[in-house]
């Protein structure tokens, strides 16, 4: 009797124990993004748009995102909580129309405070993607990404489109992305691959002649950033782009 009642506490405190440590956890978890909340109620547009509903899973997908990430620090630049989730914001808008997409291949974010030299290519950068699994960014272009929100211009989404390209790849055989629209999207961007070499007019910049992938990532830039002009300059480009991503910034 005496075994069975011992045995009884014994279940009893790991009970409680477990309990008190799960509230512990929740709470944090509550805390943490209430703060990410915060954050992008003030510093990203996009979430503000967002109805209730939709704005908590952009907070448990940004939470997610970060959870699988280790951010680095080049040239003595402090990286903050603030830094951390605008750079998971990015990524999340991009998937934001899609099952989730953590970009899991990519476990390591760089950030360098400015523009920073190359080693690999012997050149400047504001930003790039390593096969190997890493990200890297001018923290200052990124945040002129979402400073001039109309201009087409947003290093964050154009490396944030690579790794999206480069995971899809990767991902054991199953895909992230519609095949279907993949192939749909990039017939329609080898005819405004074709324009961009020939000097023909384009609703994308000209960095986007550079080759396909280098277009994706720029007309993700202008998906978001200039719509109604992709639209109307290339509709079908624009509607093989919300049939990709699951989503029209028009809406």
């Amino acid at each position: 009797m005496e075994a069975y009642t011992e045995a009884f506490l014994l279940i009893t405190c790991l009970v409680a124990v477990l309990l008190v440590r799960w509230r512990y956890v929740h709470q944090a978890d509550s805390e943490t993004k209430s703060r990410y909340a915060e954050t992008l109620e003030k510093r990203f547009a996009y979430y503000r748009l967002l109805d209730e509903e939709r704005k908590a899973e952009f907070v448990q997908r940004v939470e997610t995102f970060l959870r699988e990430k280790e951010f680095v620090s080049r040239g003595k630049l402090e990286i903050t909580e603030e830094m951390k989730v605008l750079i998971a914001a990015c990524a999340v808008q991009l998937t934001f129309g899609l099952s989730p997409v953590y970009l899991a291949h990519f476990k390591l974010i760089i950030l360098y405070p400015d523009r920073y030299y190359s080693v690999i290519n012997h050149n400047y950068h504001v930003g790039e993607v390593n096969e190997g699994g890493a990200i890297v960014l001018s923290w200052r272009h990124f945040v002129d990404g979402y400073f001039y929100p109309n201009d087409s211009l947003n290093v964050g989404l154009h490396e944030m489109a690579h790794a999206l390209l480069l995971e899809n790849r990767r991902y054991h055989g199953q895909d992230l992305l519609n095949p279907e629209a993949v192939r749909a999207f990039f017939e329609q961007a080898r005819h405004e691959y074709r324009k961009i070499q020939a000097g023909e007019d384009s609703v994308l910049r000209k960095y986007a002649g550079t080759n396909v992938a280098e277009l994706f990532a720029v007309a993700v830039e202008t998906f978001f950033e200039n719509p109604q002009e992709m639209s109307r300059q290339a509709p079908v480009l624009y509607a093989s782009m919300v049939d990709l991503l699951g989503q029209n910034p028009m809406k």
